[in-house]
């Protein structure tokens, strides 16, 4: 009898271990149970705002649940990055957001509240988009090389203008590596720097691709590079700055991202339907309309590249000499 209850007590604990294995893909198909979040890290209107509106609204048929956006704004981020890292790791919560600026903010603040490595998962990337040099359209120089001649000339007397870490980063490498002494104008918002870019109290700016496209179309401002490794499909007219001699891979990307214990199923799961509206034509044109490529990989490349990006951030916001707050 002790072998016999020995070997039913092995086999029910055999059979107890085996159910959460048999129940994971019950888990995806059962998914979602309820209305779904898209966190926003920016206020209603705002430029990234337009971009989880439109993917909240192209989801909800997908999922088949109401899909609600919930704009958690602070901290640069930092505020939506910790209210989903903290959330309940059941795919109800999706942060649709630039992952670059998660990975920065791994160095930009001393006490990052969210390891991001650790408790950020990607469940899907969406796109990729650059920041852009831009000029006044009535700027007499028509190639990076004429203005950086110019700069040379004008020594400490030059001043461009910033508003975000990209900017900065794409701002410093340029003035570093052709040995200028131009000083940075650090501004609220893109928007705010264009009076003075226009009327040339500023020599050039490092900006947005949102902002910038949307202000060339103006001709309002003219693009001379740009700061991805290689041209943009959306954008191929504009010459990238390694390509002009001033090397760097500074890339923006959004991706959706959920807790990192969220069950594999559901970031299967989620990262086939984010693909899906990502990859068709309706998305390829919204993505192209805001001066970015859509981005497909699995939630492996997309967590590899997030690592990735958070030690290049930590080169780039030194070799900038942006103080962390």
């Amino acid at each position: 009898m002790q072998n016999l209850s020995r070997r039913h007590v092995i086999q029910g604990l055999s059979a107890a271990t085996a159910v959460p294995t048999l129940a994971m893909p019950a888990i995806a198909q059962d998914y979602p149970t309820r209305d779904v979040s898209f966190v926003c890290a920016f206020p209603a209107g705002s430029g990234a705002d337009v971009i989880v509106r439109w993917y909240a609204e192209k989801m909800r048929p997908l999922l088949g649940r109401t899909v609600i956006v919930e704009n958690k704004t602070g901290a640069i981020g930092n505020l939506a990055t910790e209210y989903t890292a903290r959330s309940k790791p059941d795919g109800h919560t999706i942060y649709v957001h630039g992952a670059t600026a998660v990975a920065a903010n791994m160095t930009l603040f001393k006490r990052p509240p969210v390891d991001a490595e650790k408790e950020i998962q990607i469940a899907a990337t969406i796109n990729k988009q650059p920041t852009m040099l831009v000029v006044r359209p009535d700027a007499p120089w028509q190639t990076l090389a004429e203005l950086t001649a110019y700069l040379k000339q004008k020594g400490a007397k030059a001043s461009y203008g910033t508003s975000n870490p990209l900017g900065r980063v794409m701002g410093s490498i340029y003035n570093q590596t052709m040995g200028l002494e131009a000083v940075e104008v650090v501004y609220r918002t893109a928007g705010d720097s264009l009076n003075d870019l226009t009327s040339g109290a500023l020599d050039f700016a490092t900006l947005d691709n949102i902002f910038s496209i949307s202000q060339e179309r103006e001709k309002r401002l003219r693009i001379l590079a740009i700061s991805p490794p290689e041209r943009m499909q959306v954008v191929p007219q504009f010459p990238t700055m390694t390509e002009l001699g001033v090397p760097m891979k500074i890339v923006g990307w959004f991706a959706a991202m959920v807790p990192m214990a969220t069950p594999r199923p559901i970031v299967e799961r989620l990262n086939k339907l984010f693909n899906e509206v990502t990859g068709s034509a309706e998305g390829k044109a919204f993505l192209n309309s805001v001066a970015s490529d859509p981005w497909i990989t699995t939630p492996d490349e997309g967590q590899a590249f997030l690592r990735e990006q958070i030690a290049d951030w930590k080169t780039w916001i030194t070799q900038a000499k942006i103080e962390p707050q």
